[in-house]
């Protein structure tokens, strides 16, 4: 079934229209702080007179932080291909799940599963018809599946650095093989960050071994890199300046390695009834790609977010309430 933007970005707007059930309290939040304490983020926020919106902007720049959230990430780039004609759709579902382990550690779950429609990535234009070549124009399916479990401290370390470290996994759930790796891939991930004000900037990287491969498929050596450098202003919008490359360490000889896409994107956090939701809006120009790679893209991205439940013991500013 054919994906398209339009329609990946109709379901998304249908789903932000409907009435979601608010977050279930517990006895103890992602922190481990007992339900009425106020962490020390939140109670610098309250002496800051930043409101919840803020609050939950700077939370979503840090990948590791304890807040719930749940983005539909929809990519479209363009240019791929012999024929420098080809596109591709990416839709990435990628819900972030902190667990609080003791009350000194978290262990943050983020996984990604992504929706892929592409057109014409791999046909070659002008092809003889004695050759009686047929060739595949378009996939449409699942890709594979990315996660990655970060064991992170719950107070910031030294000079405020605030990091996480653990495994990453790639799962071959591609449904077509040029969708897909074919390959059990296990590796190493961290991310390292300072959040100063309204400031962010950090790096977030994996390094991916195949374990297991498919008959007929090469082996996967990959590193991704995103480096990444946001301001939140007091209206809850977020600037972004990132990259996420990605290196293929097997890529044969005379072909580039990496490929590098700058993002620029702007975001705000805002309310939908009682749900609060980020929305974001971004460009990609693609600096480095190996061979008919793509040349530039947009994004949309739609997240839900789930802040830490509070009693309600009155409206306080910087604190989340049911």
């Amino acid at each position: 079934m054919k994906i398209s933007c339009a329609s990946a970005i109709l379901a998304v707007f249908l789903l932000s229209t409907r009435e979601l059930p608010a977050a279930e309290s517990a006895m103890v939040n992602a922190n481990g702080i007992a339900l009425g304490e106020v962490t020390a983020t939140e109670a610098g926020s309250e002496k800051s007179g930043e409101d919840e919106e803020t609050n939950l902007a700077k939370q979503l720049a840090n990948p590791i932080s304890s807040l719930i959230s749940v983005p539909f990430q929809a990519n479209e780039d363009f240019g791929y291909g012999p024929s420098h004609n080809g596109y591709k759709f990416t839709l990435n579902i990628q819900p972030v799940i902190p667990i609080s382990l003791t009350k000194d550690w978290n262990l943050i779950l983020r996984t990604i599963f992504p929706i892929v429609s592409q057109h014409d990535l791999f046909y070659v234009e002008n092809v003889p018809k004695s050759l009686h070549i047929i060739q595949n124009r378009s996939q449409d399916g699942l890709s594979d599946t990315t996660q990655s479990f970060f064991f992170s401290p719950k107070a910031p370390g030294p000079f405020g650095l605030i990091w996480g470290i653990g495994p990453a996994l790639l799962y071959p759930t591609g449904t077509h093989p040029f969708l897909g790796t074919g390959t059990f891939s296990i590796g190493p991930t961290v991310v390292v960050l300072k959040q100063m004000g309204g400031l962010t900037a950090g790096a977030l990287m994996n390094q991916l071994w195949s374990v297991a491969t498919e008959e007929d498929r090469k082996s996967v050596s990959q590193m991704f890199l995103q480096p990444f450098l946001s301001y939140t202003t007091k209206t809850h919008t977020t600037f972004t300046i990132n990259t996420e490359s990605t290196a293929n360490w097997n890529n044969t000889p005379g072909d580039a390695k990496w490929t590098v896409p700058l993002i620029f994107s702007i975001s705000q956090v805002l309310k939908i009834g009682k749900q609060p939701v980020s929305i974001q809006l971004g460009g990609k120009y693609y600096v480095d790609t190996p061979r008919y790679g793509p040349d530039w893209g947009v994004r949309l991205n739609f997240t839900l977010l789930y802040p830490t439940a509070r009693p309600k013991l009155g409206p306080m500013p910087g604190t989340y309430s049911k």
